[in-house]
């Protein structure tokens, strides 16, 4: 039960009378050639490394190998209990994680990439502020696990996950189509409106550029994570109001690809240009080289 593009996917999900995290599920087991028990551990296996990666550096310090990022979610946090939030409780909630999980990974900690390390903050971002709002139980979690699933998977057939082949729109873009499709799915939202959202998410997100700062996953990749969480909420908002997506999520992943095929490739995470080609970005890279 594969499915080639978006198209294919909803047809797919009309055909069975299925939702697209199911029809995601099948896909895994006969693509896969295993079984949904297999299928559904190891999801529960990814939710659990995203919690922990989520919410220990709430605990615990943790410092990045460069030291350019550390503590930024315990700030948050501080901040969320004790003022008024400009964001309001869902959104700081999700900045707040998404920023824990690149103190995680910058600190050599396990963490689940999705799709990629230096994006892996935005999906538990979404997917923790949402559980915490509404009290969610876990198979709703899992499911909007696999609906972002189906939206990694079509990006990666299609087009990109890669900072390097197109700039940080394919790592933070991606992730941030991902988690609003998965933040529609969560909501009780229709396929349609997944994919809508996950279109809307890409087509924001676009050209963005992957320039980190000394070649390092931490700056400016951590405040992007808050970018696409950000971005996520506000696409699952608009699809679950019924606006639509007004170019369809194949070709707005075409797009995105040819988009970012077309960056030079100081814009494509050599760290050549952007932040990292500043005067301060390349202050950092010298301290760090020589340590």
């Amino acid at each position: 039960m594969d499915f080639r593009n978006a198209e294919e996917l909803l047809l797919l999900c009309e055909k069975e009378k299925l939702s697209i995290a199911d029809i995601m599920r099948y896909r895994e087991v006969t693509e896969g050639e295993t079984d949904r028990i297999t299928v559904e551990c190891r999801m529960k296996k990814a939710l659990k490394i995203m919690y922990d990666s989520a919410h220990a550096p709430l605990e615990n310090q943790f410092r990045s190998m460069g030291g350019l990022i550390g503590g930024e979610a315990k700030k948050l946090e501080r901040r969320r209990k004790t003022e008024k939030s400009v964001c309001g409780n869902i959104l700081s909630r999700a900045v707040m994680y998404s920023q824990s999980v690149l103190e995680v990974n910058a600190s050599m900690g396990v963490i689940v990439a999705a799709p990629t390390a230096g994006s892996s903050g935005v999906i538990p971002g979404v997917l923790f502020a949402l559980q915490e709002e509404y009290a969610l139980e876990e198979k709703t979690l899992l499911d909007g696990l696999f609906t972002a699933g189906a939206v990694g998977y079509l990006l990666m057939r299609n087009a990109s996950v890669s900072g390097a082949e197109a700039g940080c729109q394919a790592e933070i873009g991606s992730a941030s189509a991902m988690a609003s499709a998965m933040a529609v799915s969560m909501m009780g939202g229709t396929n349609e409106q997944c994919l809508d959202a996950a279109s809307i998410a890409l087509s924001n997100l676009l050209g963005l550029a992957c320039d980190p700062i000394a070649g390092l996953v931490e700056a400016p990749c951590q405040s992007r994570n808050a970018l696409g969480v950000s971005n996520a909420l506000i696409c699952a908002e608009m699809a679950l109001s019924n606006i639509k997506a007004v170019i369809p999520f194949t070709e707005m992943s075409e797009a995105m690809y040819k988009v970012g095929r077309s960056m030079p490739p100081e814009l494509r995470e050599t760290a050549l240009g952007g932040c990292a080609a500043t005067k301060t970005g390349c202050k950092y890279k010298s301290c760090i080289l020589r340590k």
